[in-house]
């Protein structure tokens, strides 16, 4: 994801944990068997975070649900990834959260939880969701401990971008089993040979690059028993390693990457590498003309890359009035065609069968289409998330940034992130 991204998800993080007393208050009494109403038609909302690209795109395929379902009004509502999830929070704790909205593996079990989402396995009996034709198993992604809390609607998984021509000048080449130490050579090598740009942004706050960094060396962010998957000794290594090349010259320095946004570093031409999301490269070529790539993950041993499949889903509020029609718009938005045609990879390659056959990617899709089948054989199961990943994927971004702009050492860092978290988890 883009320096903004990460940054943008962070406020929206904190606004998702700060929303948690309010929602506790919903623990009781959850909805959805109040059924659809009975002649006339049927007004229900959705709602979904991402730029106004995404948003045109999913107002097209409304219209296209309501055509085919004419009793079905659907009212749309979007913001970007922060502003979504504050008023998220204040929707469900005043009991009106959208009926159907955009989510994602990390708040499945947090928002389960709470009693915030509707169990759709009810509305798959009734025949009103179909699970079938989904692509490498993404259809069990959803299932929270037997419920069946999300449906995706696209997947994606974890790469490095850069700059070929920079790359090339600097005489570097991106392959396969390439290790941490190439990596970083290459951001010195390139900062050298160009001094307009620097050789790779600095993620080292971004908690999925961790994560995928620990499973390379067996171990995780989080455990299966829902804690922290890691020492405070092994954070300590990862963060100072990454500020040692930063304080070389060799990363953008935090406060540029502030001053970039609300681009990325790298589609601000400010960098020559990031690693985020592999459907990311629709944004960043959308945010600058100057060609990027998607390449291999660096690795530890020049074998295991650690990545998986992680993807955007669809989910319904526990409250909704009307499951039957909240599990007919899911059930269009991830099997229909035409949907898949008009979505692309905005938001992952299509879960499912029939739209991933609909649409034929060209250009900056068929480089995402292109990587996605370079690393199939590579794939691992995704690592679980507890509830709490929100609040400890924002802390852990927040407190590296202190550290990149020169409000807190590492060590402090560390300590405080480690405090959020394990509060955060129950720890």
């Amino acid at each position: 994801m883009s320096a903004r991204r990460w940054t943008a998800r962070a406020r929206g993080l904190r606004g998702a944990a700060a929303g948690l007393v309010a929602l506790g208050l919903l623990a009781t009494g959850c909805g959805g068997d109040g059924g659809s109403s009975s002649g006339g038609k049927v007004t229900i909302r959705y709602a979904w975070w991402g730029a106004k690209d995404r948003s045109v795109m999913i107002k097209k395929t409304v219209k296209l649900f309501e055509k085919k379902h004419p009793n079905i009004t659907v009212k749309t509502d979007f913001a970007e990834y922060a502003d979504f999830w504050s008023k998220f929070n204040t929707q469900a704790a005043g009991g009106n959260a959208p009926d159907v909205f955009q989510n994602s593996y990390a708040f499945l079990r947090k928002y389960g939880e709470k009693n915030l989402l509707l169990d759709l396995n009810k509305q798959v009996k009734e025949g009103n969701l179909n699970l079938k034709g989904f692509r490498n198993g993404l259809e069990k992604s959803g299932d929270i401990d037997g419920k069946l809390y999300g449906v995706p609607v696209g997947a994606n998984t974890f790469g490095f971008f850069y700059n070929p021509a920079a790359f090339k000048k600097a005489g570097v080449t991106v392959k396969d089993g390439w290790t941490w130490d190439d990596f970083f050579a290459a951001a010195k090598k390139v900062r050298k040979s160009d001094g307009t740009l620097y050789g790779s942004s600095d993620n080292a706050g971004v908690m999925y690059l961790y994560d995928l960094y620990l499973r390379q060396h067996g171990k995780a962010f989080f455990t299966e028993d829902k804690k922290l998957g890691f020492t405070k000794d092994d954070l300590k290594q990862w963060w100072n390693t990454w500020q040692q090349h930063s304080k070389a010259g060799e990363l953008v320095p935090g406060k540029k990457t502030e001053q970039a946004k609300p681009k990325a570093t790298i589609s601000a031409n400010l960098s020559a590498a990031e690693f985020t999301w592999d459907n990311f490269l629709v944004r960043f070529a959308a945010e600058t003309d100057t060609p990027l790539e998607l390449g291999p993950l660096p690795t530890t041993d020049g074998k295991k890359t650690a990545q998986y499949l992680s993807s955007l889903m669809l989910s319904g509020s526990a409250r909704t009035q009307h499951p039957k029609e909240v599990a007919q718009l899911i059930d269009f938005m991830t099997h229909d065609p035409e949907v898949g045609k008009i979505m692309g990879y905005n938001r992952g390659i299509p879960a499912t069968t029939a739209q991933y056959e609909a649409y034929k990617p060209s250009g900056v899709d068929a480089k995402i289409a292109a990587y996605e089948k370079s690393v199939a054989g590579k794939l691992e199961p995704i690592t679980p998330h507890p509830a709490g990943t929100d609040v400890a994927e924002a802390a852990f971004l927040r407190t590296y940034t202190d550290v990149t702009v020169g409000q807190s050492s590492v060590d402090k860092a560390v300590d405080q992130f480690f405090d959020e978290a394990e509060s955060a988890l129950g720890s």
